[in-house]
């Protein structure tokens, strides 16, 4: 093969990927613009509670007191997205979540599916308010339980308190459902109950940081 043929056939190469990329039609949405809550709904059940006291923002940064138990959540409904988060615990490290597919009236806790942030189990799913998920061929779902604990499949691989983790959630049209923890796969579940709904964090602990809060549109 001469030069010039390879040379071709690189570039060849490299236009079809762009083309195969750019036919992918991704769609990147900054769920947070990292000032204000734009977009976000701040919820305690407690009405004389002060959410903007649980929820502020500090140096480009979502900090959250961990108390009361309750949320910030997107206005929009979202389906069939891959969700980035990145998170971190200001002190001890305690219990937190990601609220995918929420839906219904707002409150502790709504109908679900949680990716879990909870110290050393970052990456169980917990199903919420009588969700349901396909784990390894096996339908799990139980409508008369507040939740159940799917456990994450490999040795808890967080960073410690101070350092920053990420979260990459996969929710695809079909019902699937996969979460990497620092690049890993931890968990994944198919033919979810619910497959579209608001996109929540929680409040539930101690001190919690957010940031990086996009998805890539499918």
């Amino acid at each position: 093969m001469t030069l010039i043929m390879s040379r071709k056939i690189i570039l060849l190469a490299a236009v079809v990927s762009a083309v195969v990329m750019g036919g992918c039609g991704q769609e990147k949405i900054m769920l947070w613009n990292g000032r204000d809550f734009t977009g976000w709904k701040l919820f305690v059940p407690d009405k004389n509670v002060d959410v903007h006291k649980v929820w502020t923002v500090r140096d480009g940064v979502v900090h959250c007191t961990g108390v009361p138990k309750g949320y910030m959540r997107t206005v929009a409904v979202y389906g069939n997205y891959d969700l980035h988060v990145e998170w971190r615990w200001v002190e001890k490290p305690t219990n937190s979540g990601v609220l995918l597919h929420a839906q219904g009236k707002d409150k502790v806790w709504p109908r679900c599916i949680e990716a879990q942030l909870m110290n050393k189990k970052a990456g169980d799913l917990v199903l919420m308010d009588g969700t349901g998920i396909t784990i390894m061929g096996k339908k799990i779902q139980d409508k008369s339980k507040e939740y159940i604990i799917l456990d994450k499949k490999k040795p808890c691989n967080e960073k410690p308190a101070g350092e920053w983790n990420s979260y990459d959630i996969h929710c695809g049209k079909d019902g699937c459902i996969r979460l990497y923890v620092n690049g890993e796969l931890q968990n994944e579940g198919f033919k979810a109950t619910q497959r579209s709904g608001w996109i929540g964090l929680q409040s539930e602990g101690s001190p919690i940081e957010f940031r990086n809060i996009y998805i890539m549109k499918k």
